[in-house]
């Protein structure tokens, strides 16, 4: 934030204070809606209820649209019911239909009830679609025309319907029965004879989505085809609504951050205050994993007399596992995000285990090379330096292998292969690895104890 902007918001922070309405509206609707937001949002509730009565619905809409999603929630709730229901019924419709969906069913009903009717079933229809699909991030905001219409009559249908729409980039051409049957774009419309009709210049090759699609697959198929909007048809292909580049980058945004809560075994995207309620929540993955980690340390204990044989043995289990874990997260880092982006089709997942042994091979080489040679210099221990290095060379190979196909794995039981979070590879390489160890130093005992 520049000086400049921090200045203004000091003026705008004065103006709510000594309660000068006016001064206050004309400093703060001089803002974008974002910087609006970001000044909000800094603001304590006694603030914000002032800000309620100085602002619009509407202009209160427009700010909450650059909120986070779970902040609005709580924001909306806070304000009178009859004020926050118009805040509502201002949003674009499937930013609405965000908010609401994180609200408990009464609640959401008392809403709807007291809201505008029209805005009330245009919202009702979008609560019907399952979340996470086409049909809940859509937008029921779009400027449809008719294929016979002509573009004289479209341009002054456009000036009509242009101020309620999300976007206007892109028109969707409608037959009698409301079929999607073509696309026009806004610049193709204006170079176009106003006696020109639509059905003669509309493009008939649409790329649509149906309204029961993942909003994973909508969102790589905008990043294909580099579109700003994409129009939703359902079964019989009846245009339902559009879905806009920036609903896109909000999935985006929380597709990755619920691939990273996956991976991290956390909810990073709603971050518990309450100490005790984030233990709860991390305690179910951190159990399992002691129970793994107790694996590990039986199985080092099954190896005791190996150990006490030749003591050396055991300084060197932090390098061996910590290098398998980090190989092996590695590995599982690539998988996930190749098989979240679509990247590897049937064919290429076969491509993914080939190239990730090889990689881990010669991973396991050099670095089996390395340790060779610091143990035989550094101890004077030959075999132990061979022992090791081999294990190593062995241990990354397996570990590298493990971190790509486990993702493989659950991806074909149905499973999110971000749910094989780095904790979890890690700890089973750590088994993997100390069983290769202590196997191979128990097998080569005699020339260890030369």
């Amino acid at each position: 934030m520049g000086k400049q902007d921090i200045e203004h918001f000091h003026k705008i922070k004065i103006a709510l204070e000594q309660e000068a309405i006016e001064q206050f509206r004309t400093y703060f609707l001089e803002l974008h809606p974002y910087d609006q937001a970001v000044f909000y949002m800094e603001l304590a509730k006694e603030e914000r209820m002032k800000i309620y009565s100085y602002l619009s619905p509407f202009e209160v809409a427009n700010l909450m649209e650059h909120i986070d999603l779970y902040d609005t929630e709580e924001f909306i709730s806070e304000m009178d019911p009859r004020f926050s229901s118009v805040v509502l019924a201002e949003m674009a419709t499937d930013d609405a239909v965000d908010v609401l969906n994180e609200m408990e069913k009464d609640k959401v009903a008392s809403f709807l009830t007291i809201m505008d009717e029209e805005a009330a079933n245009e919202i009702k229809k979008l609560l019907h679609y399952e979340e996470k699909t086409a049909g809940s991030i859509m937008t029921t905001e779009y400027v449809a025309i008719n294929k016979s219409q002509t573009v004289k009559d479209t341009l002054q249908q456009l000036k009509r319907d242009a101020p309620e729409a999300e976007t206007i980039y892109y028109l969707y051409v409608i037959d009698e029965d409301k079929h999607l049957v073509g696309v026009l774009s806004l610049r193709d419309l204006i170079i176009s004879d106003e006696d020109t009709k639509i059905e003669d210049i509309m493009g008939e090759n649409v790329v649509y989505v149906s309204v029961g699609k993942d909003q994973e697959e909508v969102a790589q198929m905008i990043r294909d085809y580099d579109f700003l909007a994409l129009p939703v048809v359902d079964f019989r292909k009846h245009l339902l609504g559009i879905i806009t580049v920036d609903d896109i980058l909000d999935v985006m945004d929380e597709e990755a951050s619920d691939d990273y809560s996956k991976l991290a075994a956390v909810d990073v995207d709603r971050p518990d205050d309450n100490p005790f309620a984030a233990a709860r929540k991390r305690l179910p993955w951190l159990i399992i994993l002691l129970f793994l980690g107790m694996l590990t340390a039986s199985l080092i204990g099954m190896f005791e007399d190996t150990i006490a044989q030749v003591a050396l043995l055991a300084a060197f289990i932090p390098v061996i596992a910590g290098t398998a874990g980090n190989t092996g997260t590695q590995a599982l880092a690539v998988a996930v995000r190749g098989l979240a982006t679509g990247e590897y089709g049937k064919g290429d997942k076969f491509k993914l285990i080939l190239k990730e042994a090889g990689t881990g091979l010669i991973i396991g080489i050099v670095c089996g090379t390395v340790i060779f040679g610091i143990i035989a210099l550094w101890k004077g221990q030959f075999y132990l330096g061979i022992l090791v290095g081999v294990t190593l060379m062995i241990t990354l190979t397996v570990a590298t292998l493990a971190g790509s196909l486990v993702p493989l794995i659950m991806e074909r039981l149905k499973i999110d292969p971000a749910v094989a979070s780095g904790p979890f590879i890690t700890t089973i390489n750590d088994i993997i690895s100390i069983v290769i160890y202590f196997g191979i130093a128990t097998a080569f005992m005699n020339l260890l104890l030369e």
